[in-house]
């Protein structure tokens, strides 16, 4: 290629170069060149001049951002030199923060030492004025943790953020701003932190380190006006109390080294999902002594006091109480054993150690909370017949370990005792709800509440009964609650998922089986449907007769609905004839051995007892039900 050549193929982008084209233009040379069909070595020449022009475009941009921020932070600094308006000085550091960043909003707030909350001094680019109005405890919100540790922090969805406490305050005023992505970073006078720089946007972003870097040098700034402003003594006062600290720092390194194990072991456990004596074994090697997790019962009830009320550990005899609590609720406590001697890092240790456990029972109680409420929504769902999906309704399930494929038992629970006032019985139902929730849990079941009391859905395994399932039911949660508790119970359901209205009817069954309960006195015991016959028609309020049907010769029915056979009618005139072949064959007209077949049949389908008195006088009323809820025939 010839040195003309390449001359010429420079020429275009230099041209684009001096006008400051977009990075779209510099295509349009070698798209030229090829639309009219130059050579091969011009068309990779100007390739390469593109490539050389966009790398001097970019090197170019880079130095007039990096010539802008340093531009600004020169005016800023020329700002404190000539400081007058402390104000002006913090208004003009957060408009030009939010202009190199490009960000939608920036603000700063400020340490009240006297109020002992935080405020917003400056806000740039703000529309609410309740967020322009916000004051904050210390401690909350985003704001809090860059406060608390000292760092920046960065946040690509706010509201979905758990690193922080949220509250009610600081949420509203930053939903009534829209914000989205928050940066944050501390105003610092020596080791105090006196508030926070912010560049927020109300979509979601990411920051990158150049641009934390930067918010970082204007909070250092602001931070220097805001010295500058106050006395100088204050600041001399600050830097010296930095090197003391500096000095502490160098002369227990090894005692920091050990406290930042304990954190990384810690943040380890919690990570892989460790429970409370992991958490406890952990600290033991650490303090090289024996700490145990103890139920506030067995605590002494002094030290444990003192430590949940001023949040360090507490001695008691040779031992160290650590309270594990959160806000009101006290969990127990972890008590270092036989250790009379600890130092202030070790103390820490422990009381870190007690608020990881307590956070680890939170989440671990948050969940169980949260598996319920799904479990719950889904057997309502059923109930309802609200989700007749039945794919959907089959992985709903299979993410609670629940099989709806399988025979299933709808039980209703509820108290027979009656409270002395709502509260008391609000509590009760809690209670029992609680209990029901956690058998249906290791039951892999459902469970809601509903109606007063509790509905659970229960798999029933093989070789048992609906009527022993109530009845172990009912004895389990009246231990659970320390009351009686009667449970009726459905016959068995299967296929809930292509049928959930079988849900909703069982259940219905189950609520009629608890009243007949009720009504014969019958409290704290449990029994199904199948127990009480046509007696439980007599007791229901609302009778279910096509239920009671159903389960006295529903099979007898279905037969003859399949086969064309003439069982129920066989049923009918032999029980018609005193229970006699020989006047049965009569009258159906028909030889003696076929009523002999037909019955033989019905006995396999029915059971082997189907002719004794009690079987004998359901299943004539459940065929007079069935004859006169038959459509009349003309």
């Amino acid at each position: 290629m010839s040195r003309d050549h390449a001359q010429s193929a420079e020429t275009p982008f230099l041209e684009l170069l001096a006008r400051g084209a977009s990075a779209d233009a510099y295509e349009q040379p070698v798209l030229l060149a090829r639309a009219e069909g130059g050579p091969a070595d011009r068309i990779d020449a100007l390739e390469r001049a593109k490539h050389l022009a966009l790398r001097v475009r970019s090197e170019l941009e880079g130095r007039r951002r990096r010539e802008a921020e340093l531009s600004a932070l020169f005016e800023t600094a020329h700002d404190l030199a000539g400081l007058r308006d402390l104000d002006a000085v913090l208004r003009a550091i957060v408009q030009r923060a939010r202009s190199l960043l490009g960000t939608d909003v920036a603000y700063l707030s400020l340490n009240d030492p006297e109020r002992g909350d935080t405020y917003m001094r400056v806000t740039e680019g703000s529309v609410a004025a309740r967020f322009q109005q916000l004051r904050l405890g210390m401690g909350e919100g985003l704001g809090g943790l860059v406060a608390q540790t000292a760092r920046p922090y960065v946040t690509d969805d706010y509201f979905k953020d758990a690193r922080f406490q949220h509250t009610g305050t600081i949420d509203a005023g930053v939903r009534d701003e829209g914000l989205v992505a928050i940066l944050g970073v501390p105003l610092m006078l020596g080791h105090h932190v006196i508030g926070v720089l912010f560049a927020a946007d109300r979509r979601a972003r990411v920051f990158e380190r150049e641009q934390i870097a930067l918010l970082g040098s204007f909070a250092a700034l602001a931070s220097a006006a805001i010295d500058t402003a106050n006395l100088l003594a204050e600041t001399r006062s600050a830097l010296a109390g930095l090197e003391r600290a500096n000095e502490i720092i160098r002369d227990r390194s090894g005692v920091i080294e050990r406290a930042s194990e304990v954190h990384d072991r810690l943040a380890e456990l919690v990570l892989r999902g460790g429970g409370v004596h992991d958490v406890a074994a952990a600290v033991s090697q650490v303090l090289d002594g024996t700490v145990e997790f103890t139920d506030a019962a067995a605590a002494p009830e002094y030290a444990l006091e003192a430590s949940r009320a001023d949040g360090h550990v507490v001695r008691h005899k040779d031992d160290w109480i650590a309270a594990v609590a959160a806000g009101d609720e006290l969990f127990g406590a972890l008590v270092l054993r036989g250790h009379p001697g600890l130092d202030p890092v070790d103390q820490l240790t422990l009381e870190r150690a007690a608020m990881v456990t307590s956070l680890l029972l939170l989440a671990r109680r948050s969940a169980a909370e949260a598996e319920q409420r799904v479990r719950g929504e889904l057997l309502d769902d059923l109930l309802d017949a609200r989700d007749r999906d039945p794919r959907l309704l089959d992985d709903r399930a299979r993410r609670l370990h629940a099989d709806l494929s399988a025979a299933h038992v709808v039980l209703v629970a509820c108290l027979d005792a009656t409270a002395a006032d709502a509260d008391q019985e609000a509590v009760a139902r809690r209670r029992l709800w609680a209990a029901a929730s956690h058998l249906a849990a290791t039951r892999h079941g459902l469970a809601a509440a509903r109606d007063g009391g509790t509905v659970l859905l229960l798999p029933l395994e093989d070789g048992d009964e609906a009527t022993d399932l109530a009845r172990r039911t009912a004895r389990h949660l009246g231990r659970a609650v320390h009351e009686a508790v009667t449970v009726g119970a459905s016959a068995p359901v299967r296929d809930l998922a292509a049928r959930p209205d079988g849900v909703a009817a069982a259940h219905t069954e189950a609520g009629r089986c608890l009243d007949a309960l009720r009504l014969l006195g019958r409290c704290g015991d449990g029994a199904a449907a199948e127990d009480f016959g046509f007696l439980g028609l007599l007791l229901a309020g609302d009778q279910n007769v096509p239920g009671f049907v159903e389960r006295t010769i529903g099979q007898v029915v279905a037969y003859d609905e399949r086969r064309g056979t003439e069982l129920v009618r066989t049923l009918d005139a032999y029980f018609s004839c005193g229970m006699s072949p020989a006047r049965t064959k009569e009258a159906l007209h028909v030889h003696v051995n076929t009523v002999a077949q037909r019955l033989e049949r019905v006995g396999r389908l029915l059971g082997d007892d189907w002719q004794s008195p009690e079987r004998a006088l359901e299943i004539q009323l459940a065929l007079k039900l069935h004859r006169l809820s038959a459509p009349t025939r003309h």
